[in-house]
């Protein structure tokens, strides 16, 4: 990284919002809501906030994509403030900073400590990086804004009080869908829970758990009878309801985590949520802080709605048959004609053996 501010082309609004919605690009985090309907109401905005917070203590992903792609960043808030956005506010951990620390520089931006906040964005321009304490549910980017900026959503959204929010991972592909056109291909996918080794996976959407599972140690028919697999970290998850071999990772998966029955049950909250942060330390065992692994599975499920519970996304329509070859990018399904919709691609090159009503497998050849 040689910390030069690489410049893009000048954005107009309707461009990124294209580009997002091209490459199939959705919350990486979260609810995995379609970006390019986020990036719709750029013109109602005049702040960003890069959700940094690295919601669970088991999750690297963000301090890696801060630390290893500041320039990415820096060159994306220099084109926004240039042509859409008055403030751009990246919110991390204090105990994070060090991650951050070439990034502050490549944007000269202002820092607020914990003690300093909120802060007022009336009276700031350009990068802010606003720290907070070291609190795991500052991750939710209702509870986010209210520290950071004494917002308060309520029942409204975000954008209604002038904030557009986004998650690192989903800026670095906004990034890369906008000046390169790159589908959403690949993503980073922690492994934890009761598995014999913690995992920082890079993997094709759509692989299966099973394979991510292997990656750990563990074997396939080695999940216990007692074990549940959840996605999410530790302090907001959710059962699998599918084996684990015929589940396909989605693009807002960032977790995969083996739990056992008896503590599940004691932490489930409404909605089949999940929250076992204070069950165990789970920063007591050894981590991978970056991506040890690039998986390349024999077979994967893509699925045609990266969260299927938001009543508003509609799943994409598929465009291919079975049989047919593709190559890893190649468009396999299109936005539906109706409500907020994205296109699919193909994760691996192969060809596709099933068509369903929720997803497309691929087998590599």
């Amino acid at each position: 990284m040689t910390g030069t501010i690489v410049r893009t082309e000048r954005p107009a609004a309707a461009d990124i919002v294209a580009a997002a919605r091209d490459a199939g690009v959705a919350g990486a985090g979260g609810a995995g809501f379609p970006t390019y309907s986020k990036w719709e109401r750029i013109d109602e905005v005049d702040a960003l906030l890069m959700n940094h917070q690295e919601s669970e203590p088991n999750y690297f992903i963000d301090k890696w994509l801060g630390r290893e792609h500041p320039s990415t960043f820096a060159s994306l808030f220099e084109v926004l403030l240039e042509e859409l956005l008055d403030v751009v506010v990246v919110s991390a951990k204090w105990k994070d900073r060090d991650h951050l620390r070439t990034l502050e520089r490549l944007t000269d931006g202002v820092v607020y400590s914990p003690d300093q906040l909120p802060v007022d964005r009336s009276e700031e321009s350009g990068v802010v990086f606003a720290y907070t304490d070291n609190t795991y549910q500052y991750g939710m980017e209702s509870v986010l804004l209210n520290v950071v900026a004494d917002t308060v959503i309520g029942d409204g959204l975000p954008m209604d009080h002038g904030w557009l929010v986004q998650n690192t991972e989903t800026l670095y592909n906004v990034y890369r869908a906008w000046t390169e056109g790159a589908p959403v291909t690949r993503t980073y996918v922690h492994v934890g829970g009761n598995v014999p080794q913690h995992r920082f996976l890079d993997v094709p959407v759509g692989t299966p758990a099973q394979t991510l599972l292997n990656a750990a140690g563990l074997s396939d028919g080695e999940l216990a009878p007692d074990s549940v697999l959840v996605t999410g970290g530790p302090g907001w998850c959710f059962p699998v309801d599918a084996a684990p071999e015929a589940v396909g990772v989605r693009k807002h998966t960032n977790c995969l985590m083996v739990l056992d029955r008896e503590t599940v049950d004691q932490h489930t909250l409404g909605g089949d949520r999940i929250d076992v942060l204070e069950a165990t330390d789970w920063t007591e065992r050894a981590f991978e802080t970056e991506p040890s692994q690039r998986i390349d599975p024999e077979t994967v499920h893509v699925p045609l709605v990266t969260n299927p519970d938001i009543g508003v996304v509609e799943p994409s329509e598929p465009t291919v048959a079975v049989g047919q070859t593709v190559e890893a990018g190649d468009r396999i399904a299109a936005p539906s004609a109706t409500g907020v919709s994205i296109p699919q691609h193909a994760s691996v090159d192969g060809r596709v053996t099933a068509v369903g009503e929720t997803s497309i497998t691929i087998r590599t050849e």
